[in-house]
C-alpha cells in the first residue's frame, strides 16, 4: 500500500502539475469530483473536465474523453469505481499524461503496475485534499 502513495509521486503532482484532467467530473455541485475540482482551481490548477457528456464545469470546457483534449495533460485524476478505473489509467498513458491519481476508494493494482511500468507516476486511493492537508501539518 505505500507504494500506492509515493510521497515523490505525490509532491510531483502537487508541485510540479498544473493541468488535471477529471474523470467523471460533472457539473453536479453535490459530488467530490466537483468539490476536489473546485479545490484544484483553487490552489492553480488547471481543471479539465471529462466525461461522457463533455459539460462546461467550473468555467472550463469539458471532454467526453481524454484522447478528445486538444492539449498536454499533467495529471489524469479519476473518480470512477475501481472496476472501471484502469482503463482511464491505460488512457492517461495513451495520451501522454505524466502522471495518473486515483482518488480516495480507487484501487486497482493491475493498472497501478502497467502504468508505473511505463515510468508513469501514479498514486492511488488518496486525495490532494487530504495530501495538501497531511502536508500543511508537516509546516
Amino acid at each position: 500500500m505505500a507504494d500506492w502513495q509515493d510521497s515523490r509521486a505525490i509532491g510531483f503532482m502537487l508541485d510540479e502539475c498544473t493541468t488535471w484532467a477529471v474523470v467523471g467530473l460533472s457539473g453536479d455541485t453535490s459530488r467530490t469530483a466537483y468539490r476536489i475540482a473546485s479545490l484544484l482551481q483553487e490552489r492553480g490548477k488547471k481543471i479539465v473536465p471529462i466525461h461522457p457528456d463533455a459539460p462546461t464545469v467550473l468555467g472550463e470546457q469539458g471532454y467526453a474523453t481524454l484522447a478528445d483534449v486538444p492539449f498536454e495533460i499533467d495529471v489524469v485524476d479519476v473518480f470512477r469505481r475501481s472496476e472501471t478505473a484502469g482503463q482511464f489509467a491505460d488512457e492517461a498513458v495513451e495520451v501522454g499524461a505524466r502522471a495518473v491519481w486515483f482518488q480516495l476508494g480507487v484501487i486497482d493494482e493491475a493498472a497501478f503496475d502497467r502504468t508505473r511500468a511505463t515510468g508513469t507516476p501514479m498514486v492511488m486511493d488518496t486525495c490532494p485534499a487530504i495530501e495538501w492537508r497531511r502536508r500543511a501539518g508537516r509546516g
